[in-house]
């Protein structure tokens, strides 16, 4: 027999027995196992899966799976190009349509590491290939599908990064020709029609989308296809069209720039690419046909606005406008109309005029929130036009009022000489502060109670002249205009403002230059006839801020005067703080000076006087 024992029998054996399990949890506590997974929040977690080219400039995780895939990733980090073209190289645009994702993706990478802008023309045909393949048995991505959307926004960054000039402000430039691709060659011919907008040359074209709007509280974006820029006009016009002569200086238009392509994933085997330039601007046209079905255009209007207030010297020019005047027709360009009426848009058949009066030492930029809120609205935009009337706001309010109904009057004649856009004949006329007195003007029939102030001889028995004689009856004389159907008031001192009346008043008042000899000529045509009131009340106007002291003559029967039933009414009454409405005020005007009876609704809001900016 052996004297040899089983090994689990000695005193090693034993140990070794007793031991095992521990020595197990020792090895297995040394190491962390490969897979697992750390709990962390909601934010964090989204920011992992939406992380891409455009958010954090690195490739998505699609891209990144794609190239673990193919053994790239490491290259990808060295040897961007060489990996983009083996990727194209191994393209096949009808089954490969994840790939057509990434090339998409990782072109656009690459040209933001490079500069070379070759890749960003890459990028958006990539995603045009895979957005629109023209067979419509041809793969596409599902519909919930996160690359997607993602596929919009590469496109439409690329085609703005793609044509860049390299100007200032980022300026792109459109035109036809033979470009270059990493792959081959892009042959793009521009469709001139886009380019012209209100009878003027679109110019300067300025992406949108990498501008930050400060100074408005919402921005209104519209997602869809195509590139958002802001443009400016040229300074002659190369076409006539209605209205064109009415636009506002600086004018920045919001419009749309897309490359269209002829059968792209065809045309990616064979490098040359065929497409089209086309320009879309935002107020008139919002989708597109793209194979047979609409596609929604991606538009930026609110950064286009702030972009066109932010080149004009709307706001500089308030107080000078106040104290001299004159000063808002040294902005226009040279074929513009210069009696204060200009539109924000083209002159729009069908659709109902908003005409906004802006108060004292103020200006038409002072309704930028209001023109955003309605210009960002679609039931809005499609039913209402936006109109503004600037004056020389240390005027006589008598006098800016006629020139108020004479441009507007005009401005019917200009669009409309035959009356047959009924939308037109709906005007809505919204002031703020003096703005609302001069709107006031356009709605009542005053007869003769603001001559009869100065004069008891009838105005027709005055020897003037005809333009004399035009002046003063446009001034002081008023009859409903026909086309103005309803009339918002904004913090309006119906019955004076709070400072008109006291020292700072009357110091504003001094400080006012009219403009010389404003009815100088017909007060020198009366001096010999006896009238020594009206004479003197000739030549020396009062000032605005005169005309809004409550104890004036003018103001207290401008007030006596409601409105007509006929043209609704409606107020909106800034009080600050939490006291009693009735005793209340909003800085400048005192809810008892804004209130009217007549108004067939009244809206009070708790704000300061400036509450037009908060619509």
């Amino acid at each position: 027999m052996s004297n040899v024992r089983p090994f689990a029998q000695t005193a090693l054996g034993r140990a070794v027995t007793r031991w095992f399990p521990v020595l197990i949890l020792l090895v297995l506590a040394g190491c962390s196992l490969p897979i697992h997974v750390n709990h962390v929040d909601t934010q964090t977690a989204y920011a992992i899966q939406t992380r891409n080219a455009l958010s954090a400039g690195e490739p998505s995780e699609a891209s990144k799976k794609l190239l673990r895939r193919q053994g790239l990733l490491d290259r990808w980090d060295t040897n961007s190009t060489a990996v983009l073209a083996e990727l194209h190289r191994g393209l096949d645009p009808d089954v490969n349509i994840e790939r057509l994702f990434v090339l998409s993706e990782l072109s656009f990478l690459n040209a933001e590491r490079t500069g070379d802008r070759a890749y960003y023309l890459a990028s958006a045909v990539y995603a045009w290939a895979l957005l629109f393949p023209s067979d419509a048995t041809s793969p596409r991505l599902p519909e919930t599908d996160d690359r997607l959307r993602l596929a919009y926004d590469l496109y439409n960054h690329a085609l703005a990064k793609g044509f860049a000039s390299g100007g200032p402000n980022g300026e792109i430039r459109l035109a036809s020709g033979r470009y270059r691709l990493p792959f081959g060659t892009l042959n793009l011919r521009l469709d001139p029609a886009g380019l012209v907008w209100g009878g003027y040359r679109l110019e300067h074209l300025v992406p949108t989308t990498t501008l930050e709007v400060e100074g408005l509280r919402n921005r209104y974006h519209n997602s869809g296809l195509g590139a958002p820029l802001a443009a400016s006009l040229s300074p002659d016009k190369v076409r006539t069209v209605v209205g064109s002569e009415r636009l506002g200086p600086k004018t920045q238009v919001p419009v749309t720039a897309l490359m269209r392509l002829e059968d792209p994933r065809t045309h990616l085997r064979t490098g040359q690419i065929d497409g089209k330039l086309e320009v879309f601007a935002a107020n008139t046209t919002d989708n597109v046909s793209v194979d047979g079905k609409p596609q929604p255009l991606e538009s930026d209007p609110t950064a286009a606005l702030a972009y066109q207030i932010g080149q004009s010297s709307l706001y500089e020019m308030e107080l000078s406008g106040f104290l001299k005047g004159g000063i808002f027709k040294k902005l226009l360009p040279r074929n513009r109309t210069s009696d204060g009426l200009f539109t924000f848009h083209p002159y729009r058949k069908g659709l109902i005029p908003i005409v906004l009066v802006h108060g004292t030492a103020s200006s038409p930029a002072r309704w930028a929130e209001l023109i955003n809120e309605l210009e960002g609205d679609p039931f809005m935009r499609k039913r209402y036009q936006i109109w503004m009337f600037t004056y020389d706001t240390g005027n006589p309010i008598g006098y800016s009022a006629g020139r108020l109904r004479a441009a507007l009057t005009k401005t019917m004649q200009e669009f409309d000489p035959t009356s047959q856009d009924t939308a037109l004949r709906n005007m809505v006329v919204i002031g703020h502060s003096q703005g609302g007195l001069l709107t006031k003007l356009t709605s009542i029939d005053s007869g003769d109670r603001f001559w009869n102030i100065l004069s008891s001889k009838p105005l027709s028995e005055l020897k003037i002249d005809a333009e004399s004689r035009e002046l003063i009856q446009n001034s002081m004389f008023y009859t409903p205009l026909p086309f103005v159907k309803r009339v918002i008031f904004i913090a309006t001192p119906h019955h004076g403002a709070l400072l008109a009346s006291g020292r700072i008043g009357a110091l504003a008042a001094k400080l006012v230059t009219l403009p010389f000899n404003l009815f100088g000529k017909a007060a020198d045509l009366l001096t010999l006839k006896g009238d020594e009131k009206l004479v003197a009340h000739l030549k020396n106007p009062p000032t605005a801020v005169d005309n809004m002291n409550p104890e004036n003559p003018g103001l207290q029967t401008l007030a006596s005067i409601p409105v007509p039933r006929q043209r609704p009414a409606h107020s909106i009454i800034a009080v600050k703080g939490d006291g009693p409405i009735a005793e209340g005020d909003d800085g400048v005007v005192a809810y008892r000076s804004a209130h009217i009876d007549e108004a067939v609704s009244e809206k009070v809001v708790r704000w300061d006087h400036s509450c037009q900016a908060q619509p």
